[in-house]
């Protein structure tokens, strides 16, 4: 549609003139993006996440981010956070949030923060529920507290800083190369187990399928030159190991990248839906690293760079919506037993690795299910204690969140460790082109989120959830009526209207 000035067009009457006042407007305000990281990579002496047992960090191998993009345009605001932490505590969340919020005027419901689920990270619940109860803690592990609150923050007020008109390309990479895996196998006596290679007589099959496809998201500014890079894959983060700091595979992802792009080009990782995936081939006994795993990946988008299809219509909506998850019970008896079982490993006893699981989470649905808990909560575990969540009741409340750009792109956050089964059916029943679909979003408190079918096998994820069956499909019921709600606000135009 070609605009002539407004002066030309008196004799439309003035429905002509507010018409082409607005589209005007529209044209004057196209959607900005910025992005921009901090660093976060706590000190030395800090513990580190991802078992069951403490773990004091002895240095770093590479540094941990917060990686943020910011939308705007005339009408809307959103950000993304995405923290090389191995999950997002609900407390951490709604603190940054609020403070991001404040600093930016971006409503608290348009902001997420993601984590990429590094076990080589802080395990920092512990030490950010004494910060937030002006409890006693040692002077170091407070710092970095307030810096793991302020970092994040920082990125946002940064990226949004740095919104500029940009070009937006979207679409997928098939990621050939196997680098993923169902970790979940069926046995012959129909039970699911974990970790199981297929050598074993009574292996049936993988039990769930991978999702191969890498999605793309690319921001350029007005020159054509990358400015960020969001990607999007289904593969647990647990490839490094050891006692230092290192933000796993993505780490190489972002180098990769880097060398094909330039320095300047942030990387921008989001976790997809990887429950059940990690990089154990179960039919070889070689296991991928973190630098093959990453290189490959980045390749993969490297490759795929050129055939991404620009966004024409970049029309920005953000909705969420508040899930009640039911939560399993935590009886007085198992409370009481746990609590033995618990201490047992503390003291380095002989303990079954999923009895210790169960007691684990039975502690920690006790301290979210009952106002007066069974168990003093702080003396016995560290990751799960919440001064959100203390108390709660019989369902988490939890936050579905979708960005959407134009009839192109969406961005659908959930909370928790997601099965693949579940991130497949959203994009699936997605009506955007191209489907982000990041979990371990605003809270990790679930622990595993399964699909029905998968709570009948049972095994490890199934033992490690905290929630009741079907809360799964909950959560995607939830992303795929909010994704028709964006695509029916924002209704295709058809090419002759242009």
């Amino acid at each position: 549609m070609h605009h002539l000035p407004l002066f030309r067009h008196c004799s439309l009457g003035w429905i002509g003139f507010v018409f082409l006042a607005i589209t005007n407007l529209g044209a004057a305000e196209p959607l900005r993006i910025g992005v921009a990281e901090v660093e976060i990579t706590p000190p030395v002496g800090f513990p580190m996440a991802g078992y069951y047992h403490e773990r004091l960090a002895e240095g770093t191998i590479d540094p941990l981010k917060a990686k943020a993009i910011v939308f705007r345009d005339a009408q809307t605001e959103a950000a993304l956070v995405v923290c090389d932490l191995i999950g997002i505590a609900t407390d951490l969340s709604k603190a940054i949030r609020q403070r991001a919020s404040e600093q930016t005027g971006i409503p608290v419901s348009h902001i997420v923060i993601s984590g990429t689920h590094s076990h080589t990270a802080p395990d920092y619940m512990k030490e950010l529920y004494l910060f937030l109860g002006k409890e006693n803690q040692a002077p170091l592990r407070a710092t970095y507290i307030e810096k793991l609150i302020s970092a994040p923050v920082e990125a946002i007020v940064k990226a949004r800083a740095n919104a500029q008109p940009a070009v937006l390309e979207s679409g997928s990479a098939l990621q050939q190369i196997p680098v993923s895996f169902n970790r979940r196998s069926v046995m012959r006596d129909g039970s699911v187990r974990t970790w199981m290679s297929h050598d074993h007589p009574d292996v049936v099959r993988a039990a769930g399928p991978i999702d191969p496809q890498i999605e793309l998201v690319t921001i350029r500014n007005e020159a054509g030159e990358p400015l960020g890079i969001l990607s999007n894959f289904a593969l647990h983060l647990d490839t490094v190991g050891g006692m230092k700091w290192s933000a796993d595979y993505p780490y190489f992802i972002e180098q990769t990248l880097k060398k094909g792009l330039g320095s300047n080009v942030i990387s921008i990782f989001g976790t997809g839906c990887c429950g059940d995936i990690n990089h154990v081939n179960p039919k070889s006994r070689d296991r991928n690293k973190a630098d093959y795993i990453g290189q490959s990946l980045g390749d993969s988008i490297t490759r795929q760079l050129g055939q991404l299809k620009r966004i024409e219509q970049t029309t920005l909506l953000a909705k969420s919506r508040i899930v009640r998850l039911p939560l399993q019970e935590a009886t007085k008896d198992e409370v009481v037993a746990s609590i033995q079982v618990v201490q047992k490993a503390q003291r380095k006893e002989p303990v079954e690795f999923l009895e210790h699981v169960t007691s684990y989470k039975k502690l920690m649905l006790d301290h979210f299910r009952h106002p007066q808990p069974y168990a003093n909560t702080i003396e016995h575990i560290t990751w799960g204690l919440s001064r959100s969540l203390a108390g709660v009741g019989e369902t988490l409340p939890v936050e579905v969140n979708v960005i959407t750009l134009g009839h192109d792109v969406a961005i659908v956050t959930l909370p928790g460790e997601v099965f693949v089964e579940l991130g497949l059916a959203i994009k699936q029943g997605s009506p955007f082109r191209t489907t982000l679909v990041i979990e371990l979003s605003n809270c990790v408190e679930t622990v595993y989120i399964p699909n029905r079918a998968a709570y009948a096998g049972g095994s490890y994820e199934v033992t490690n959830s905290a929630l009741q069956p079907g809360s799964g499909e909950m959560l995607v019921e939830a992303a795929l009526s909010l994704l028709r709600e964006a695509a029916a606000t924002n209704p295709v135009v058809p090419p002759a209207a242009k």
